[in-house]
């Protein structure tokens, strides 16, 4: 804790914002309703985690869905959100959120270059549920020229997955370009145009970006435009607090700039927006596995560093044990792990855990197959090493960790590194692995399969689980025997998008205290607060969707417009 009154302020703002991922737009909400703004970002680069992501948001009720032909209501969103959230998280929290999302969404196609489009299809999370939606709630940016950035285009930071050519691919995009063998009317034309687009773009100086990495532009964009600035490489160090007439509250922040500390005073206060703890292994092990690799996908910077400097004011916290857990394709050394999207609902493929039998329907949510597993070793039966087992005639299907198409092989230095195998027969493939169950799982496996029915854990009878199959396969398009040798098995780990448990908020986005008061003039957005679903995962784009909206009501409130 640090005392207003013995420090000489180095400068001097309304509000300052930690954090440059969804953080840039509470800072352009908060300078359109006239504040000073300052955005404080400890690395070099701006975007965090929300750069490296898929980009997608889910913002029930907005205008893009409405404009896109299709139909939501917020009412039925809330009872989606009572019913999976249920007690894990304050109602009001949500209500907020639904209440001025479609504000939100509203307000950043005003100010931002972006233009977003409505993700159809793409179902709810669990749709299956009262209030789910299987046609879905997610949105997302179409393509985003980033050379609009001029001499800032290095400041933003990289996307985890670079494509070998410019092709700005969407989320619609991936899904539609993954099935291009097997659905070659949809998938190529759809590969075509956006490497036309790419290529295209380059030869007339522009550069097509696409999922967080088009948002995070976008919202830069905007934010330079504006006149907000953006000190990289500054870290926060500590939150400086005085008596108020209620008790204490914030009046700045201590910073290191470059490595000259400086003392910054906020008259309305600071807005922690600097994603969570996923690099802080000591916290994540105490709180969430004891077991658990650095695998994290978040933002380098995401080490805790605002989390601990609320806490050391009095800041409470909540579900600390929690992450957007993501299952991965094992990393080769020194590399980072690669996410397993619709890898895990294609026909022709199933997971075992370490005895080679399957344990979870594969093509669940990441977030609820990430719980599960890590639920196993919390009951003392751990999942232990994961596997996707796959034929041959999946790898000559569809795309693999995101950079193998179709036909290609699996690269030598995969064998070489023991995180792939491959084999004539399954009970050769069994034998190489280790894993002793798995003739008889792929038998078991391959009978379900056959009949188009998963009686062991119901995969593909979601909405969701489908909307990543192949709709070419019938009658289940996540379902097919095994059944066309050589037989691959690829080592599968447990990564995340980052933690998302953090300090307590209320429905205004203020934070509070371990006794349930509010901390006058701080708050805290994305995922530097506690998930606002609790330990439930809504859709696609539920993380970026509650950091653009309780930002914009953060900065409403500072501003004293709500």
């Amino acid at each position: 804790m640090r005392s207003h009154e013995t420090q000489n302020p180095d400068a001097s703002f309304d509000l300052i914002v930690v954090g440059s991922g969804t953080g840039l737009a509470a800072a352009l909400v908060a300078h359109e309703l006239g504040l000073k703004v300052l955005v404080v970002e400890k690395t070099e680069f701006v975007g965090g985690s929300m750069a490296l992501s898929g980009g997608a948001f889910w913002v029930p009720g907005n205008s893009v869905i409405r404009e896109d032909g299709g139909t939501d209501s917020i009412d039925r969103a809330a009872e989606y959100l009572d019913e999976i959230v249920g007690d894990t998280a304050d109602p009001e929290r949500r209500r907020c959120f639904l209440h001025y999302g479609p504000a939100t969404v509203d307000f950043l196609r005003k100010v931002t270059r972006l233009t977003f489009m409505w993700s159809e299809g793409y179902s709810d999370y669990h749709s299956e549920r009262r209030g789910g939606s299987a046609i879905g709630r997610t949105c997302e940016s179409r393509p985003f020229d980033a050379s609009v950035l001029g001499d800032h285009r290095d400041e933003l930071r990289q996307g985890n997955m670079a494509a070998p050519v410019p092709m700005p691919i969407t989320g619609v995009d991936y899904r539609l370009i993954n099935l291009m063998a097997t659905v070659p009317h949809r998938g190529l034309p759809r590969a075509v145009r956006r490497l036309a687009q790419g290529m295209g773009g380059k030869l007339l100086g522009r550069e097509y970006l696409a999922g967080g990495q088009a948002l995070a532009a976008g919202l830069y964009d905007a934010v330079l435009r504006a006149g907000i600035p953006v000190w990289r490489n500054t870290a926060l160090r500590a939150l400086v607090t005085e008596d108020g007439a209620t008790g204490r509250r914030i009046s700045g922040a201590e910073v290191v700039r470059d490595g000259e500390p400086l003392t910054i005073e906020a008259d309305k206060g600071v807005l922690l927006s600097a994603g969570g703890f996923d690099h802080d292994m000591a916290r994540r092990r105490a709180h969430q596995l004891s077991s658990l690799d650095e695998w994290s996908l978040g933002s380098p910077g995401n080490t805790g560093d605002s989390l601990g400097a609320a806490v050391d004011i009095g800041a409470g916290t909540d579900l600390l044990d929690q992450a957007w857990w993501f299952p991965a394709v094992a990393p080769l050394p020194g590399a980072a792990p690669k996410v397993m999207l619709a890898e895990r609902s294609l026909p022709g493929s199933f997971m075992v855990d370490s005895s080679g039998s399957r344990f979870i329907n594969e093509a669940t949510d990441y977030m609820t197959f990430g719980q599960q597993v890590v639920e196993r070793e919390r009951s003392g039966d751990p999942v232990g090493q994961m596997w996707i087992i796959f034929d041959q005639r999946y790898r000559d299907s569809y795309v693999f960790a995101g950079e193998l198409f179709p036909r290609m092989a699996i690269p030598e230095a995969w064998y070489e590194a023991g995180i792939a195998y491959q084999a004539p027969t399954i009970a050769q493939l069994a034998e190489l692995t280790g894993l002793q169950e798995l003739t008889a799982t792929t038998s078991r496996f391959n009978l379900l399969a056959s009949a188009g029915i998963d009686d062991d854990f119901h995969r593909g009878a979601g909405s969701y689980d489908r909307y990543y199959g192949d709709p070419s396969h019938g009658p289940n398009p996540t379902l097919r025997p095994l059944d066309h040798g050589p037989f691959h098995a690829v080592k599968v780990v447990l990564s995340d998008l980052g933690t998302c448990g953090g300090l307590t908020t209320d429905g205004m986005g203020r934070v509070l205290d371990e006794d349930g008061g509010v901390i006058d003039k701080l708050y805290a957005t994305g995922n530097n607060a506690a998930n606002a679903f609790g330990d439930r995962y809504p859709g696609a784009g539920a993380t970026i969707g509650q950091g653009l909206v309780f930002g914009y009501i953060a900065a409403h409130h500072a501003a004293a417009r709500i």
